[in-house]
């Protein structure tokens, strides 16, 4: 988690790099450290990773205790030509929040994904933004940029989180803002709260 923690706040600090008018909006953000293709040909990939939601019911209190994550799939091998590679999901609205809480979801199918834009602000009314649940982005040799993960698949890691918070925990509840933040998570939580305290969302 704390490798969570390092890309979050070194992707915040790119100029021009994720919009924070859609870091404001999104509802979870997801971080994936430095995932490696494990077969070269085959294009598989594996990557563990923590995802946070802002909480309360309607996903605008401060952010939560993570949820460990996994990310699986054909489609990043060939993103990455090889190298280690760190991703960056925001969530966008309830659908995705709940979607990727629930069980493993295929992006592109179980949830609508789209490469996400870069710059200062994104315009948040653009089609990409207005109809995808979760907008993706990479990190590789210190270029970051919007990339598609469609095809791969998302599920919540209950093995590690039974590792971390020391019993079966569903990835629901443990957003939900009512468990403590683990001591490893403490550095990611605190740079979301800084820099997005707040979901600038249209809620009301």
């Amino acid at each position: 988690m704390r490798g969570c923690a390092t890309v979050i706040k070194e992707v915040l600090d790119i100029p021009d790099a994720l919009p924070k008018d859609l870091v404001d909006k999104a509802e979870c953000v997801i971080v994936f450290p430095a995932v490696k293709k494990f077969a070269v040909g085959v294009g598989g990939s594996y990557g563990r990773g923590a995802m946070t939601c802002r909480t309360g019911d309607d996903f605008t209190g401060p952010w939560s205790a993570p949820t460990l994550m996994a990310l699986e799939g054909g489609s990043i091998g060939f993103q990455m030509g090889g190298q280690s590679t760190d991703f960056v999901l925001l969530v966008m609205n309830d659908r995705g929040a709940t979607s990727v809480l629930g069980s493993k979801v295929k992006l592109g199918a179980d949830a609508s994904a789209a490469a996400g834009p870069k710059g200062r602000t994104a315009g948040a009314s653009t089609d990409v933004v207005m109809q995808a649940e979760m907008l993706t982005y990479s990190r590789s040799r210190g270029l970051f940029a919007g990339v598609s993960l469609e095809g791969s698949t998302l599920r919540p890691d209950n093995e590690a989180n039974t590792l971390v918070y020391g019993s079966a925990i569903a990835s629901r509840e443990i957003v939900k803002g009512t468990i403590a933040v683990p001591s490893a998570a403490r550095e990611m939580i605190d740079v979301l709260n800084q820099r997005s305290p707040k979901n600038l969302s249209d809620k009301k």
